[in-house]
């Protein structure tokens, strides 16, 4: 792979495109590495898969494939630090931004398999797609424990390709690094074992979606960035300020999206937060508003929601004003996000970029 610290950028650095472009090359060349190598181990082709792993890791970290919003941020807080005087920190936030895409194909992955998700992005879960290529093939042994087998180590190759791109970034970058994966993890378990235990309670749910969801994508990548850059104290808090406010924006966005949203968007099935009873800020509100025997029917979680009854949910929040009521919150969240941006010590370039950024997180469609 190439030495990113010798990477000239001809394009103006507080571009993001100027950083994208080259989050791009170097996760192309770090695909090609993985194939080379895995290739040179072991030249048959896999017995049982139609996709080797370094082909799914390849499609998977492809530009079309999402929204690369946490490079952006990161970009965006290397912008806010100050990082486009000298070009300081640039090679650094384009390792930490690639290590980020790695790291999201990692959660999604790992997601999916706990969520029972069958699609992403609009095609096949990984660990769907593995189980119909062993039953395809009639292999031995159970098609949905192979899925599942095969989406985990493609899953952990990712990991471990982010762990080491983060390696070679300064200490600051690496302690955000190391926190944000101790949110990650935290957020997702509280996620699990928030739904096992039926929990609707709204302070629980808001903690679930600022770890597992807004920290990570928002706050978290603006941290990295402004870390790259060597950033102040006082940006550091600004950026952190924002983050969370926006996150959590993001995350109840997230929310709405999977029980309103057009599929064809967001590339997900609706209703799965339904059916599977997460503990998420809409079913807390929900339980909290709807007439009582309608919440133990379809909130009490003891039996999963048919799909007949998923409509009926989504109606019932709707005409309770919970759907309302989380659109207030996204306002409200949006808002502190953008008076956090009053700080004069960010670059205002970078702030100027975060301004922005609100619409596309906030009021977004996918």
């Amino acid at each position: 792979m190439s030495n990113q610290a010798d990477v000239v950028i001809s394009r103006p650095l507080a571009e993001p495109s100027a950083t994208l472009d080259k989050v791009r090359e170097l996760l192309g060349e770090v695909a090609e590495d993985i194939a080379r190598g895995w290739h040179e181990r072991s030249p048959e082709p896999t017995d049982v898969l139609a996709r080797d792993l370094p082909e799914m890791l390849r499609a998977g970290l492809i530009p079309s494939a999402g929204k690369q919003l946490r490079p952006v941020m990161c970009h965006w807080g290397w912008v806010s630090g100050h990082g486009t005087e000298g070009g300081r920190g640039h090679a650094d936030l384009v390792c930490t931004a690639a290590a980020l895409e790695l790291l999201h194909l990692f959660a999604l992955v790992h997601d999916d398999v706990m969520d029972r998700s069958d699609s992403r992005r609009g095609q096949l879960s990984t660990h769907v797609e593995a189980a119909r290529d062993h039953a395809a093939v009639e292999a031995l042994g159970d098609p949905e424990l192979f899925g599942d087998s095969v989406a985990v180590l493609l899953g952990d190759l990712a990991l471990s390709e982010s762990a080491h791109l983060i390696g070679s970034t300064c200490t600051a970058v690496r302690e955000e690094w190391r926190l944000m994966l101790r949110e990650l993890v935290q957020g997702q378990l509280l996620d699990l074992t928030g739904t096992a235990a039926r929990r609707r309670d709204l302070e629980l749910s808001r903690r679930v979606a600022r770890l597992k969801s807004g920290a990570y994508t928002v706050q978290r990548p603006l941290l990295l960035g402004a870390a790259a850059a060597g950033a102040s104290p006082a940006v550091a808090a600004a950026l952190s300020s924002y983050g969370g406010h926006l996150g959590e924006a993001f995350a109840l966005r997230d929310d709405n999206l999977g029980i309103w949203g057009d599929t064809g968007a967001t590339g997900k099935p609706v209703g799965d937060d339904l059916v599977s009873g997460k503990a998420t800020v809409v079913l807390a509100l929900g339980q909290q508003r709807l007439p009582a025997p309608l919440a133990r029917r379809l909130l009490a979680g003891e039996r999963p929601v048919s799909p007949d009854e998923v409509c009926e949910l989504q109606q019932a929040l709707v005409d309770c004003g919970v759907r309302d009521e989380v659109e207030a919150m996204i306002t409200r969240q949006s808002r502190l996000a953008l008076g956090a941006l009053e700080c004069t010590d960010l670059h205002p370039d970078g702030a100027a970029g975060l301004v922005a950024m609100v619409q596309l997180v906030a009021w977004r469609n996918t």
